[in-house]
């Protein structure tokens, strides 16, 4: 290896041989998320466009289309080889992409054409992220886990960075239905990427020791369509991870439905929408970047995982008192912002690691349970429980306070997860040692 990618290496905490795989991983979710975050801009202002009194049966028609769509992947994964898993789950994607292509071509100022992309879109996103990330841990172990997922992360912020950058850019141009094309072309891209990771996984990831037999790629997953749902009530672990999902879509949700508000109030227009949801999104994606590349790399491996997953709730715990106590938009925007950071930085990545111990079947089905029926499901109840708050005709102070305590809740078991994962890494080493001596 020359001196010059041995030094990228230690730039970016990877062993030489991890080098080229670390650097798949970014690559595929720079370009998933590049897609994303071009659609991401168009579903925010469709979500406005059904109506912002509307988004609480918005999130409860994806949650229930989740509830559908989890044992179907579920059934699948247990019919198709591991290594071919995610070509399904994404040209079943791909397609329908296509589709809304045409349908924004054909319709485009349809109120339930806004509807079933935003709930669409909302699927998707959960869905092939989910996806993603299984594949993460199912390549990388524990330790690399630790060393590797923030920069593999970072990827995600640079397409959250070009993303926006584009859908600005290029929405007077090429409208909705070419952005959504360009979304499908980048997803297909990945795939490429993602063969390549699958590669270096059967080679054993560069030999890297295990005291277990490889559960080989090309066989399917163990288990029936609801085998991710009973493998979650049967760990109090993996509940734990669940809870932790719930909390973050609270606070996530509270925190959104106010943004919707006081954007379709200040900017009523939908071509303007985007491109301020656009810069939004550019600048997030700017910060979580600069803290994945020099912080979040750093804090697991020195700290633990629980450092990664208690200190953005905190902050947040932070931000809703002070927004009890000064309320303002810029406020509100600042909030969004540290928490969006924060989750792509630091909660995302650590919350990943949670994962990187388990076996294969926890990591894909128990994993796509969580993250789309639990986290759509704290999605929906949240949205009506924040509908139920501003009934009361409280103002947001009330919504704020309630969001404080999720927040402290959620960095409290943040914590505790966190340790539970150090301390299951640190078995599996013991076990390595003993093996190998």
């Amino acid at each position: 290896m020359s001196s010059y990618l041995h030094r990228l290496s230690l730039a970016l905490n990877a062993r030489d041989d991890e080098l080229r795989p670390a650097l798949y991983g970014f690559l595929l979710f720079a370009c998933l998320f590049s897609g994303y975050f071009m659609l991401r801009p168009i579903r925010e202002s469709m979500g406005i466009s059904a109506g912002v009194d509307n988004l609480q049966w918005l999130f409860t028609v994806t949650f229930l289309v989740m509830l559908a769509a989890v044992p179907l992947l579920a059934w699948i994964s247990s019919k198709v080889p591991r290594r071919n898993l995610i070509d399904w789950v994404y040209a079943f994607f791909a397609f329908h992409l296509l589709v809304f292509v045409g349908l924004f071509q054909l319709q485009s100022d349809s109120v339930w054409l806004a509807r079933t992309f935003y709930v669409w879109i909302s699927v998707y996103n959960l869905f092939v992220v989910s996806v993603a990330w299984s594949l993460m841990t199912d390549v990388f172990d524990s330790e690399q886990a630790k060393r590797l997922f923030a920069f593999i992360a970072a990827g995600a912020s640079v397409g959250g960075l070009l993303g926006p950058a584009l859908s600005t850019a290029l929405i007077g141009i090429i409208a909705e239905s070419g952005l959504i094309l360009l979304a499908a072309l980048l997803l297909g891209a990945t795939l490429v990427l993602k063969r390549k990771l699958m590669h270096w996984r059967e080679k054993g990831g560069a030999g890297r020791p295990s005291t277990k037999p490889i559960e080989s790629p090309r066989q399917p997953l163990p288990g029936n369509p609801f085998s991710g749902f009973t493998a979650v009530l049967r760990s109090p672990y993996l509940l734990g991870i669940s809870v932790f999902v719930v909390l973050l879509a609270t606070v996530t949700t509270f925190l959104y439905f106010e943004q919707a508000r006081l954007v379709a109030e200040y900017f009523p227009e939908r071509e303007v929408q985007i491109r301020i949801f656009g810069i939004i999104d550019f600048v997030v994606q700017a910060g979580a970047l600069l803290s994945q590349l020099f912080i979040a790399g750093r804090v697991a491996p020195k700290f633990g995982v629980r450092m990664l997953l208690a200190i953005v709730p905190l902050l947040m715990c932070v931000g809703f008192i002070g927004l009890a106590l000064a309320p303002s938009f810029a406020l509100l925007v600042a909030v969004i912002i540290i928490r969006r950071i924060g989750e792509y930085a630091f909660v995302r990545p650590g919350r990943e690691m949670l994962f990187a111990p388990l076996d294969v079947e926890s990591k894909y089905k128990a994993k796509n349970f969580i993250d789309t029926v639990i986290y759509r499901g704290g999605d929906a109840v949240s949205g009506w429980a924040k509908s139920l708050l501003d009934m009361l005709g409280q103002g947001a102070a009330l919504a704020v306070m309630v969001g404080a305590i999720c927040a402290l809740l959620w960095g409290c078991l943040g914590w505790w997860l966190g340790r539970q994962a150090d301390n299951l890494q640190h078995n599996s080493d013991v076990s390595t040692l003993v093996a190998e001596t």
